[in-house]
């Protein structure tokens, strides 16, 4: 059993974003099991290029060569394709309900998704992964040696969030309610603003936390606003009803 650390961001929108920090036990986890799975790869390439019994003496250099080069690239690439790709999630780490956010809670970039992996060999020493868990059990934020060089963190899912949607994205030609914005102030519509402006540089839960806390913030404050729109759309729809009234 593992007790949750959080860590608590200040955005430029006045909101604060919650993390909750992974573990040594979930990372460990999530960890074995992409190990798992590139075993299970290295051994299917193994089959397919003949090694092992039976395997041609004069073709077997070859063999050893092509799969020594392909087990290297597969230990590399591995995780920061998924990292990269797959929104800081590889396989393992889906399992577990973990996901690689940056610092600031931003989606990780293959720039800091290559340093932290590139230095994954030093965590792993003497072996058994010592250094990588001695790190993130003496770090603040529970990062190993390449989180550190990297800038990144790796952090728990938010369970509680609904299945993800596709996000609607700023229109600044969205129709303008009649709505009473009279009671949000230049600071707290500047807020929204920053927040529709940056959303696409956000994980999709950080967009959503912000989204619902921001919304939930100014609802109460809009005369005639519609309670069933979604975060997002009221305030895109707020932003558009104040500019028409500036």
């Amino acid at each position: 059993m593992e007790f949750e650390d959080r860590l608590t961001i200040a955005t430029p929108e006045g909101v604060d974003l919650e993390l909750t920090l992974a573990g040594v036990g979930s990372r460990f986890t999530s960890a074995l099991l992409d190990y798992l799975i590139q075993l299970l790869i290295l051994g299917a390439l193994a089959l397919v290029l003949g090694l092992g019994a039976g395997l041609n003496p004069s073709s077997g250099g070859y063999a050893v060569a092509i799969w020594s080069v392909l087990a290297f690239l597969l230990f590399v690439g591995y995780d920061v394709a998924f990292e990269v790709l797959a929104s800081g999630r590889t396989p393992g780490k889906r399992r577990i309900g973990l996901r690689v956010v940056l610092e600031n809670g931003g989606p990780v970039t293959f720039p800091a998704s290559a340093v932290r992996n590139v230095l994954r060999p030093i965590d792993l020493l003497p072996g058994t992964y010592l250094v990588g868990i001695a790190s993130i059990l003496v770090s603040s934020r529970n990062q190993r040696l390449g989180d550190h060089a990297a800038g990144t963190l790796v952090v728990r899912e938010r369970k509680a969030l609904p299945p993800e949607v596709p996000l609607r994205s700023y229109r600044r030609d969205v129709s303008a309610p009649a709505w009473d914005t009279s009671g949000v102030s230049t600071e707290e519509i500047a807020a929204v603003r920053s927040f529709l402006a940056r959303k696409g540089s956000l994980t999709t839960n950080a967009r959503r936390q912000l989204a619902s806390e921001l919304a939930a913030r100014l609802r109460p404050k809009v005369g005639g606003g519609v309670a069933s729109e979604s975060p997002e759309l009221f305030l895109e729809r707020l932003a558009a009803a104040k500019a028409e009234r500036t």
